[in-house]
């Protein structure tokens, strides 16, 4: 079965959960229901791995320090492009080569999402003009100043426009169960949302 390679941005400052609940969702899911099919990634539908600008750690809000997977120049094609938010995305904001990094990311993409106030990235990458889309409800205004043609939605948790946003933090695990039921089907996405004990609040 070929896989769909989902990549996950970090950075320092990242949130935790932002990235953690995206991976959680797309590295368990898996074709063949049941807690079973999970000690395998036989019928995974998604390759699942993080990308930072280099191979060194990155420390996340709250101090935890993380090895990526890959670096910028090593990763493999990203299918599923993932940008979480957290206090690192202010500094980010003004980064070139980040911001240039997600520009050509997403072009590349086949579906690019983001998380929280990944989402603030995204738009000032101007990747989101136009568009419909949400972040953290303390970034909602910053969002819309970053670019005032985003149609902002304010009591979104999910919102799907050609590029998928999602609110902040927990919200992370619904938008990345809106992929899976999208690409793998509404049956898929539930088994998994039920495998990781979560109630989703996607739709």
């Amino acid at each position: 079965m070929t896989k769909r390679n989902v990549g996950i941005l970090i950075f320092n400052d990242v949130e935790v959960l932002d990235f953690a609940g995206p991976f959680e969702v797309f590295s368990r899911t898996r074709l063949v229901a049941g807690a079973e099919s999970r000690r395998s990634d036989e019928s995974a539908p998604f390759c699942v791995f993080t990308v930072a600008r280099t191979a060194e750690s990155v420390t996340t809000t709250g101090g935890m320090r993380v090895l990526p997977t890959h670096s910028w120049e090593t990763a493999p094609p990203i299918e599923i492009l993932v940008v979480p938010g957290g206090f690192g995305t202010r500094s980010l904001l003004r980064d070139e080569p980040t911001l240039a990094w997600i520009k050509d990311a997403a072009a590349r993409a086949s579906i690019t999402t983001s998380v929280c106030t990944g989402a603030l990235l995204l738009a000032q990458a101007g990747l989101l003009r136009g568009r419909r889309a949400t972040t953290h409800w303390a970034a909602l205004d910053l969002l819309n100043a970053i670019d005032p043609t985003i149609q902002v939605q304010r009591t979104a948790r999910v919102v799907s426009d050609t590029v998928v946003t999602s609110a902040g933090v927990s919200a992370g695990i619904d938008m990345s169960l809106a992929v899976v039921a999208r690409l793998c089907g509404t049956d898929v996405a539930r088994e998994t949302a039920h495998y990781i004990e979560y109630v989703p609040q996607y739709q």
